[in-house]
């Protein structure tokens, strides 16, 4: 197959710049490209996959499918792939997976493996060894799965034994991370062959729009999930995952966010095509965080266009059901006329790196004052942008992210940003500053 990941210097110089405009094809999303790949290998038949998202993290979802005994090809040079279903069963036994540092692989994809059984020994980088799986490993081995920890109590790497995994109730908590609520109910129907399959979310469940991206796709693939409110989750018993035939994988919402917060920043428009007021992904919601900041914000069926309505405004809001974007906006806010408020986002802590403190060490960086508390960050902008050299963590948002604070806005000018290895981008979106390049008018290479 393909090889997805750009070959980009140690480090990018961006240069300040006065004005944005320009149309942007996303990439697909990551969420619904590993979420689709899953449901269609679990399916029965063919599933035409249009637009998947070129990334190192579908990448270890497709080596891994692959090596269950999945059968799949990829068109061409084009991002659609053709994916022979299993019905559920798959042909390999016992298998190696490496996962990389990718959550929305690793988690449904264990919780199938732990129902369909089998010996897999599931394993990736280090900082997904510091990645908390527990609350879906403990929901798993209580319903009968057979999951011993190789490393440290809580975390990967797995060992996965032959369970019998065939309860009809499960529990797990939802304050961590919705990835493991997501692992359950994607393999509650391999589960649910006699019985019904409920699920308990104990607690309060974060991310709820990445719940809503997978009750939709598990319904495109045959499943239907009754829920009550966001606490319980049933699976009516027979019910089986049967190929849509073709599936066509929006833009990435959470990608969108950079472009659209460089139109709000350096006056634009900038367009996004990809996604639009249809879009299943909560992240589109981004925008109205961007408009309550002053933005002017115009959306179509398929596209989204921010412009700048002049300075900034700072704003305190809650975050919890867009924490990826959110990200995005605590650099707009380094352009805002006082401090910017991000509330609700302790799940920042327990992703590619701890965000909220990369995040805090670099704004300190180029002049703003942050106060980071456990779950909340408060961005002052500074009086003038400092020139910096950000630190990325192998960190693809961070490195994404960043890249904004060499624009002009109304309040601001923009200042160097020195941009430590940008090949981290690879993880979700390997063309990243080519096309930040494209809507700058800049030559980066």
């Amino acid at each position: 197959m393909t090889k997805h990941s750009k070959h980009y210097p140690h480090y990018l110089d961006l240069q300040p710049v006065m004005q944005v405009q320009g149309t942007v094809r996303l990439p697909g999303s990551k969420s619904i490209s590993n979420r689709t790949l899953l449901l269609a290998a679990l399916s029965e038949g063919v599933t035409e996959i249009k637009d998947l998202l070129a990334s190192d993290d579908t990448l270890v979802m497709l080596n891994a499918l692959q090596k269950l005994g999945v059968h799949w090809e990829q068109e061409g040079d084009t991002q659609n792939y053709r994916v022979h279903g299993v019905k559920g069963h798959f042909p390999h036994q016992h298998a190696d997976l490496f996962m990389g540092n990718a959550g929305t692989a690793i988690r449904p994809l264990v919780a199938a493996l732990a129902v369909l059984g089998g010996d897999y020994t599931v394993h990736g980088v280090s900082r997904m060894h510091e990645r908390p799986i527990g609350d879906l490993v403990d929901a798993l081995n209580v319903a009968g799965a057979q999951i011993d920890y190789t490393g440290n109590p809580g975390y990967p790497p797995l060992h996965i034994h032959r369970g019998h995994l065939h309860a009809q109730e499960l529990q797990v908590k939802g304050n961590v991370s919705s990835q493991f609520l997501t692992a359950l109910l994607m393999a509650a129907p391999l589960m649910a062959t006699v019985h019904d399959v409920r699920i308990q979310v104990i607690g309060e469940l974060i991310s709820k729009p990445y719940i809503e991206i997978t009750l939709n796709l598990m319904a495109r693939f045959g499943v239907v999930v009754e829920r009550d409110g966001w606490q319980t989750f049933t699976i009516k018993a027979g019910q089986h995952y049967v190929s849509p035939g073709v599936m066509h994988v929006e833009g990435d919402a959470s990608s969108a966010s950079y472009f659209l917060a460089a139109g709000a920043i350096a006056g634009g428009p900038v367009r996004v095509e990809g996604v639009g007021r249809d879009s299943i992904q909560g992240d589109v919601r981004f925008a109205e965080a961007l408009e309550k900041m002053g933005a002017i914000i115009t959306r179509g069926d398929n596209w989204i266009e921010a412009r700048s309505g002049g300075t900034l405004q700072a704003i305190d809001m809650d975050f919890n059901h867009i924490p990826d974007a959110a990200m995005t906006i605590a650099v707009a806010a380094l352009y805002a006329n006082g401090p910017t408020t991000l509330r609700n986002i302790a799940s920042w802590r327990v992703k590619e790196t701890d965000r909220l403190s990369a995040m805090a060490t670099e704004l300190r960086k180029v002049g703003a004052t942050v106060e980071e508390g456990a779950d909340y960050m408060v961005v002052t902008p500074p009086a003038q942008m400092l020139p910096a050299s950000i630190a990325t963590y192998d960190d693809h948002r961070m490195a994404m992210c960043f890249s904004l604070a060499s624009l002009d806005g109304k309040a601001r000018r923009g200042a160097v940003m020195r941009i430590n290895d940008p090949q981290c981008v690879a993880k979700t979106f390997p063309d990243y500053f080519e096309v930040f390049a494209q809507i700058n008018h800049q030559e980066l290479f």
